[in-house]
């Protein structure tokens, strides 16, 4: 497998749910934050800023492994705890990819999951294909020769 791009996303209180635990729905939001950062600064990093133009979620699909603490342990008086997300695309086609995680709580996995994303026009609210230099980007973080 090529590199994934890594992701250390800070925990927020707000996360939590009456249990002391990440909210299951909250893990959604966590694996958004990585993919934005993969997408609006590592694609502009690259050059590539259309993705900023308009991406639409067409399906997400979790696994949840365990549940994640707030682990005050873990904070800091300068930091809350954090979580860390690997990112990969695990498939490419003409107008869509997938995008593949897994949430790490310290050394221990603790979620995988998918989100398939559509580019979109938002101007013309339609579907659009992958550009060349989207298709360029995004298999610097595919298994060698895994995107179709």
């Amino acid at each position: 497998m090529s590199d994934r791009f890594v992701y250390h996303c800070t925990l927020r209180w707000s996360d939590l749910d009456a249990y002391g635990h990440v909210n299951n729905s909250r893990f959604l939001t966590l694996y958004e934050e990585a993919r934005v950062a993969l997408m609006f600064a590592g694609g502009r990093a690259w050059g590539v800023g259309s993705f900023a133009d308009g991406v639409v979620i067409r399906r997400h699909e979790v696994d949840y492994l365990r549940p994640v603490d707030y682990a005050l342990g873990r904070a800091t008086a300068e930091a809350a705890p954090t979580v860390r997300i690997e990112l990969w695309v695990e498939e490419i086609r003409a107008s869509r990819f997938t995008v593949a995680y897994e949430l790490y709580d310290g050394e221990v996995l603790a979620s995988r999951a998918r989100s398939v994303l559509v580019p979109f026009d938002l101007t013309r609210q339609v579907p659009r294909r992958i550009t060349a230099e989207e298709r360029e980007f995004l298999l610097t973080y595919a298994p060698q020769g895994g995107a179709a």
